[in-house]
């Protein structure tokens, strides 16, 4: 038996209140998840606990299989993990953001966030700026990591995590002064944070990006903070061989927790533009040697966090056509499969962050496709119509396994 997960990052959304609003997903032309929902258990799951932040880190770890209750540390040790930067039991990571802040309305409160992702920077100035700041900033207890793009690592050594952080991509337009870390040990963040800016004022980066008419990247922002998870190995668990497919080190981290083997696919960019048809094709061949592939797909968040629903539907619509559908054609020549579509949280396109709101899935085996009736739409209202619900988000992985 062959196990198939497609997770297309924030894809769930909402509708606005005019009748005959859709969401993207219900707006998106999308045959092969419509044929799934048709075929299988169709319905809504919980990914994110209550209490919990509406974030990757949770809902990952919960369609992983791993109950947040018991393995969630914080997002940045995941990422950290996905780096392959060690962690002392003592240790705390950050996420660090390299953001774009510009001045709001005259009269204002101050610089406002403009830009989570400095423009989805490129690797490559992104890491000169991380190595230059470890260069200035870093001693025995700070050190800088370069990930992807905006994506980044300070390790504090010995350090305090109980301080109150704020992900950057949830105060677009709000004013930055009143978001900072706050808290024991913020004042060490906060001294990164003033330093940063003071650097890249005139950083050579910046005059390149400034003369390229591309955002700037003005400081990094610090948030996301955890200490090193302890996980049992998902072969320990199920006896099964997993792997995954993912450009975000996030994902990637989950998986390196629990012993996947990490894929890596030429044209994967973790954004809007990544190559969806290497991603199908990299998860079939990995199942000749593999029970169980995961594949994640960054787009659709990207796209909600943008506030571009267009931009949206074009992403759900390409996992769709390049990657559920080959590999639909493709599974069979391996024998009995069973097939999950779900995302890990929502980011709806009018509020650009994520959202708590249980999110569509399907669970389909190949025997059941083949006596498959009409397809149902993949959307959140038939998803609600279909009155089935998952309260525990982490129990889809033991429902994918154990089920016939």
């Amino acid at each position: 038996m062959k196990y198939v997960i497609i997770q297309g990052d924030g894809m769930a959304d909402r509708r606005g209140d005019a009748p005959g609003d859709t969401t993207p997903l219900e707006a998106a032309r999308t045959p092969h998840f419509d044929r799934l929902a048709g075929a299988g258990r169709f319905g809504l799951i919980h990914t994110i606990p209550e209490g919990y932040p509406p974030g990757s880190d949770v809902g990952n770890l919960s369609l992983f299989g791993y109950d947040p209750a018991l393995y969630y540390t914080g997002r940045s040790p995941l990422e950290a993990a996905a780096m392959g930067v060690p962690l002392g039991a003592e240790d705390v990571a950050f996420r660090m953001n390299l953001v774009t802040l510009e001045e709001g309305a005259p009269g204002g409160a101050g610089p406002e966030m403009a830009d989570y992702s400095a423009g989805h920077i490129a690797n490559a100035p992104a890491a000169r700026i991380v190595f230059d700041l470890n260069a200035a900033l870093a001693d025995e207890s700070f050190q800088f990591y370069p990930g992807v793009s905006y994506r980044h690592l300070l390790v504090w050594r010995k350090g305090l995590d109980a301080m109150t952080t704020t992900p950057p991509h949830d105060i677009l337009g709000q004013t930055a002064a009143r978001h900072l870390p706050q808290g024991e040990g913020a004042e060490h963040l906060l001294r990164i944070m003033d330093a940063s800016r003071e650097m890249l004022a005139g950083h050579p980066v910046n005059e390149e990006l400034r003369a390229a008419g591309l955002a700037q990247v003005t400081q990094v922002w610090l948030w996301g903070q955890g200490r090193v998870p302890s996980m049992p190995s998902f072969q320990q668990l199920h006896g099964l061989r997993g792997a995954c497919i993912s450009a975000v080190d996030l994902v990637r981290g989950v998986a390196v927790c629990a012993k996947f083997s990490i894929i890596d696919v030429p044209g994967a960019t973790g954004y809007i533009d990544t190559d969806y048809a290497a991603k199908g094709r990299h998860a079939l061949k990995a199942l000749q040697h593999h029970d169980l592939v995961f594949v994640h797909i960054e787009a659709p968040d990207e796209s909600g966090h943008m506030g571009d629903r267009a931009e949206k539907i074009k992403a759900i619509e390409a996992i769709d056509r390049d990657i559920v559908g080959p590999l639909l054609e493709n599974l069979p020549s391996l024998g009995e499969f069973k097939f999950v579509i779900v995302s890990d949280h929502a980011t709806p396109v009018s509020l650009r962050t994520h959202t708590s709101d249980p999110v569509p899935f399907t669970l389909v085996t190949s025997g059941e496709l083949e006596r498959a009736g009409s397809p149902v739409k993949y959307g959140e209202r038939e998803a609600e119509a279909s009155g089935l619900v998952i309260r525990d988000g982490h129990t889809l992985m033991k429902r994918l396994l154990e089920q016939g």
